[in-house]
């Protein structure tokens, strides 16, 4: 495997360290070698959402071969809990072939928390620091919701269905974000929105969708463990 690109975003409470070309691989600590430490021990874990997408991903070795390619200060989000600076190289282009390897990654994110669910349901998750004290469907509500916050920062229009459940709702976002995803894909999208809102690059949308869904669904596993 090829040295791991890494970015490092900084803030006063909190560091995110985080895979560049691997969205969801992404981790915090109170500082960057606590944030680095973390990302070491989520590969395995990481290297199970993809075990049947043919994306290339390896678990790095010991010692693993990370290059930090980018770091950036961080802000109140970053501090509030969420890895939140587009990159440099975020408004690059994204060519057919590599849409298509950020899709299944995106599309394995999905399904490992579509895992997570089913494993959980029927049971109590645990209590405590790790995802606090929301329950199952709370989990599902929070997810839908940041989810819809995010397709607006595609610039795209999701109108949501009423007296839909809340897993056929998880479905219709998931298609308006692919949907989302390839419109936005060549980067030729606007700096701000039409009421002044920051539009995200394509390619920071899908590491922080990816993130935040492996990050609630570790979290389930975590608390039904």
């Amino acid at each position: 495997m090829d040295s791991t690109k890494l970015f490092v975003e900084i803030g006063k409470k909190r560091v995110f360290v985080g895979a560049i070309d691997w969205p969801g691989w992404c981790r915090s600590g109170r500082d960057e070698k606590l944030a680095l430490q973390a990302l070491i021990e989520y590969g395995p874990r990481y290297a199970q959402v993809l075990r049947n997408k043919e994306v290339g991903f390896e678990v790095p070795v010991e010692p693993p071969d990370f290059i930090v390619i980018e770091r950036h200060d961080g802000n109140s989000t970053t501090d509030f809990g969420a890895p939140a600076i587009a990159l440099d190289g975020d408004r690059e282009p994204i060519d057919p072939i590599e849409l298509k390897r950020l899709q299944a990654i995106l599309l394995a994110s999905w399904q490992t928390f579509d895992n997570a669910l089913e494993q959980a349901s029927g049971k109590e998750l645990r209590k405590g620091p790790r995802g606090g004290g929301r329950d199952l469907n709370k989990i599902v509500d929070h997810v839908l919701e940041a989810d819809r916050g995010y397709l607006s920062r595609l610039a795209w229009k999701h109108k949501r269905e009423s007296e839909v459940e809340p897993f056929e709702e998880l479905s219709q976002t998931r298609q308006a974000i692919v949907m989302a995803i390839e419109a936005a894909a060549s980067g030729d999208l606007p700096e701000k929105g039409p009421r002044g809102g920051v539009i995200w690059p394509a390619r920071y949308f899908i590491r922080r969708v990816a993130w935040h869904v492996l990050d609630h669904a570790w979290e389930i596993d975590d608390r039904i463990s």
